[in-house]
């Protein structure tokens, strides 16, 4: 006798094609519809739902039923109970978009989806509960359950300081919002598209506003304070300046390379991004793909030239070369590797600070962009030279020869409303001479004006560590910081065992002060002649062009007219225009005028 093998199949109250109504312990009724296989994991997928316990509820879980069965019939059922995180993992392994924006993406839907609606089964997400979703984001951005508790600095051990405050609960901005909408709108259309989810996140969700365009640029006033105050250090001078003359992205003015950048074409051109996330680094086409070259006017082509020799020098010092693939603006000596763009946003934001102005190095663009449209400039060319691929005019996609007239013209146009950049010595030891800063420099630019001005006379004992820490209350550290910088000025002799060190002061020991081009034939100095160092300010047509510092003899008018032509030719004047010039000259530190010298 044979025996047969019998397939058995799940008992059920009424056909799949109807559905089923079960009895719950509760009394509540729940109502099931078989909606075939799930397309993720291949078990059964029911359409539920559950009517509460009642008189009316028998009625109520017919119509249910039924509605059930309709959506069923006319396919808008879900063919998935896939959850938002599956819809998110599967979008983002198709995701064909640039590493810097899919990290961004993802860590958004890691810190402001996945915690909220992660669990949530997409298809059953409806209009109420995303209304509640955008509702949360708006409230606070730490999605936080209980808003007293403490918000620390660091989630590691350490002592409590200012930076440790009460929590306040703050929402995410209109733009932080749009993008998440974007992505889960994104999202759901590939979902929909692979017949997950049968609803249109569009028709569900609302997209948030957006927001009115602010872009609040610097004004000309705060532009000069900020590049005064960046020309301090030669380096970051030049990268300030660099970001107003050329109104490059923040991760393309860290791309720039040695090779960018045309001396005889007058061009800077844009052909790289610097991407950072947190220690990762890494190099991309600029936005868009497109790149662009930049007209650049004399004087920033001057900028750069100065800044390209002055990296020259540093690097030979310590045996390495600059080539056309260095980074203009890096902190290795030879350039190897670029600027990290996040450094870059703090030192300017501490720079900003400092002068007491609320300003970001992205508002620099705006600068350059309103100063150009005030001037009358074309919105195609402005568009073209910050690289934005609209803006109303057609885009730019031949940026090799896009160079043109108007762009020249805009150039010397941007010129015209930033400040001058100022000759302030690229040396630190010389800088000291005349912008002392650090404590020690202090002391040391004191003491070098009471040898200068005949107080310590060549040849006399030196102070001690011991004098400049009673007289100027400081430290014994601060003191021989001191008088180191007073030996490498040259104006102190080296120590020796027992022998105490002396004012070694000539007229030639101090020459980088005297910003006068000596002569081989000229005649020596005489005793009459009163050397001092002075406060000097160059006027053109009675308006201040710059100030300066320097050791000369007030009543010599070969000196002053020196020291006239060498401040006129830093400020780019051609010897026709000494006419109009003037040299106001004061003692240092004495605002009584002792004369003002005429060019002659």
């Amino acid at each position: 006798m044979s025996s047969m093998t019998v397939e058995t199949k799940p008992p059920v109250r009424t056909k799949r094609s109807k559905g089923s109504v079960d009895t719950l312990p509760s009394g509540a009724l729940r109502v099931r519809v078989y909606a075939g296989a799930d397309k993720l994991t291949g078990k059964p997928n029911y359409l539920q739902e559950t009517v509460p316990a009642g008189p009316d509820a028998e009625r109520i879980a017919d119509q249910v039923q039924r509605r059930l069965l309709t959506s069923l019939d006319e396919k808008r059922h879900p063919k998935t109970r896939a959850t938002i995180d599956r819809i998110l993992d599967e979008h983002f392994e198709h995701l064909d978009v640039e590493r810097s924006t899919k990290i961004r993406l993802v860590r958004l839907a890691k810190t402001h989806i996945r915690p909220l609606i992660g669990a949530e089964q997409a298809g059953a997400m409806d209009a109420e509960r995303w209304d509640r979703y955008y509702a949360e984001l708006r409230r606070c951005r730490d999605h936080c359950a209980n808003p007293n508790f403490t918000q620390h600095r660091t989630g590691r051990r350490h002592t409590c300081d200012a930076r440790c405050r009460p929590h306040q609960c703050k929402g995410l901005g209109d733009w932080t919002i749009r993008k998440t909408h974007s992505l889960l709108s994104g999202a759901y259309k590939r979902a929909k598209r692979w017949e997950w989810v049968t609803v249109d996140f569009n028709d569900l969700a609302e997209a948030p506003t957006a927001p009115a365009p602010d872009p609040e640029p610097p004004s000309p006033e705060e532009a000069a304070l900020i590049l005064n105050a960046a020309w301090k250090d030669i380096f970051f001078g030049t990268l300030v300046w660099t970001a107003f003359t050329t109104s490059p992205r923040r991760a393309e003015i860290c791309g720039f390379r040695w090779k960018d950048f045309n001396s005889k074409r007058k061009v800077l051109s844009v052909r790289r991004n610097v991407v950072q996330d947190g220690k990762d680094m890494w190099v991309k086409p600029p936005k868009n793909s497109h790149r662009r070259n930049i007209a650049l006017d004399n004087e920033t082509v001057a900028v750069l030239q100065d800044y390209y020799d002055y990296c020259v020098t540093e690097a030979a010092k310590v045996g390495l070369k600059v080539t056309d693939e260095s980074y203009i603006f890096s902190l290795s000596p030879n350039g190897s590797t670029p600027y990290k763009p996040e450094t870059l946003t703090q030192r300017y934001n501490r720079l900003a600070d400092r002068l007491g102005i609320n300003t970001t190095i992205r508002r620099v663009r705006h600068y350059s962009a309103t100063e150009l449209i005030i001037a009358g400039v074309d919105i195609r060319t402005v568009a073209g030279r910050l690289g934005h691929s609209g803006g109303g005019t057609t885009t730019l996609k031949v940026y090799a020869a896009w160079v043109s007239e108007a762009d020249q013209r805009a150039s010397k146009i941007l010129m015209e409303h930033v400040p001058l950049r100022p000759s302030a010595p690229h040396n630190p030891i010389e800088r000291a001479k005349t912008d002392p800063q650090a404590p020690y420099e202090v002391i040391a630019a004191e003491i070098r004006r009471q040898i200068i001005s005949g107080a310590l006379c060549d040849g006399s004992p030196a102070p001690t560590v011991k004098s400049i820490s009673a007289k100027h209350n400081a430290s014994t550290g601060t003191a021989h910081r001191a008088l180191g910088l007073l030996r490498t000025w040259g104006l102190v002799s080296d120590t020796s065992r027992g022998i105490r060190s002396k004012v070694t002061y000539t007229t030639k020991s101090d020459s980088t002060t005297l910003d006068i081009p000596t002569q081989t034939n000229a005649a020596p100095r005489t005793q009459e002649e009163d050397v001092a160092l002075l406060d000097l300010r160059l006027l053109k047509d009675g308006a201040a062009l710059f100030s300066f510092s320097t050791a000369a003899d007030p009543t010599n008018p070969t000196h002053l007219q020196r020291l006239l032509k060498r401040a006129a030719k830093r400020q780019g004047i051609l010897p026709g225009d000494f006419d109009d010039l003037e040299l106001e000259v004061r003692r240092a530190g004495d605002p009584t005028l002792l004369t003002t010298f005429l060019a002659c």
